[in-house]
């Protein structure tokens, strides 16, 4: 029988919808990208068809949130409630007479830097994806942990603030792309003098990452300490992720590393304080390969691994 040779990848997170047409060499053919934010399903449908063909082996779907992977739902996604409940996989497929398979996307994501990224030279690492919230996926000698590793969602302050998971004090909270225009804006709002009130034509709730990195690079104390404190934050969620699973690396991914100086250095620092020496010495702390690409590969890499065909 003949292979064939596509498969189509999707990655639905909590601001954009991605899908990808991905060779068996995990390279993108083609792409798609459009807001997740309303009507999911149908755009996840119409981006699909686009690189439907009777070349292609299966889809795979990376979804943020708690997935049931038999039912092929979304049990649970605090950043992107109207997924819940959808029947992805019985949807897609009735549609396309394809296999149909679904994962959580930072687990793909995990899977993607494990096939064609920062993580084919290693047997074990943990990956952290970076963004509107904090996701995180564990490849365990070469394969994908089948947990649900939702590593935003460890709590890191006992009486923090109320996540949208229901938690309190939640690591995604704390150091997300959420939280850091959270604390900005609230910072701003208080009184606290910062070159970003003159931000957005004056809308602070406007404020982005990427503005406070800017920023930031201007000498901006306020911005500086805002990614200082996501930092030091995500500094303790990848210790504590050190500790459990003495990983050969952490594989950070999303948008906010592009604020690597800073945040992420921040963040290392604080590792090197509370995880144990003898397990941190040893874990490569890197940036991933594929960065937004990750998702949409690990997804197409499932679609691959589940049909060999």
């Amino acid at each position: 029988m003949r292979h064939k040779r596509y498969a189509i990848g999707a990655d639905i997170g909590g601001t954009n919808l991605r899908v990808a047409l991905v060779n068996r060499e995990g390279e993108i053919v083609e792409r798609v990208k459009t807001s997740s934010t309303n009507n999911v399903f149908d755009s996840l449908v119409s981006a699909i068809d686009r690189f439907y063909s009777d070349d292609v082996a299966g889809i795979g779907i990376g979804v943020a949130g708690v997935i049931e992977r038999k039912k092929g739902i979304v049990k649970r996604s605090p950043n992107l409630p109207s997924v819940e409940g959808i029947g992805f996989t019985d949807g897609i497929r009735q549609r396309f007479s394809l296999p149909v398979y679904i994962e959580n996307d930072a687990n793909a994501a995990a899977l993607g830097e494990r096939w064609a990224g920062a993580g084919r030279e290693f047997k074990s690492f943990v990956l952290f994806t970076l963004g509107t919230g904090i996701g995180g996926g564990v490849i365990y000698d070469g394969h994908l942990l089948d947990i649900a590793a939702e590593l935003g969602h460890i709590s890191i302050e006992a009486a923090g603030v109320r996540c949208p998971c229901g938690n309190n004090g939640c690591l995604e909270s704390y150091a997300s792309a959420r939280a850091m225009t959270g604390r900005a804006v609230e910072l701003i709002e208080s009184g606290t003098e910062s070159l970003m009130k003159a931000c957005c034509e004056g809308n602070v709730y406007k404020i982005s990452p990427e503005d406070i990195y800017s920023y930031a690079l201007e000498g901006d104390n306020l911005a500086r300490e805002t990614l200082k404190t996501a930092g030091r934050y995500l500094g303790i969620g990848i210790a504590g992720a050190i500790n459990i699973f003495s990983p050969e690396a952490v594989i950070l991914t999303g948008g906010l590393i592009g604020a690597w100086n800073i945040y992420v250095e921040t963040a290392i620092k604080e590792v090197s304080k509370r995880a144990f020496p003898e397990l941190s010495g040893s874990t490569k702390i890197l940036p991933s390969i594929l960065k937004g690409d990750a998702g949409v590969i690990g997804a197409a890499c499932l679609a691959f691994d589940k049909t060999r065909n």
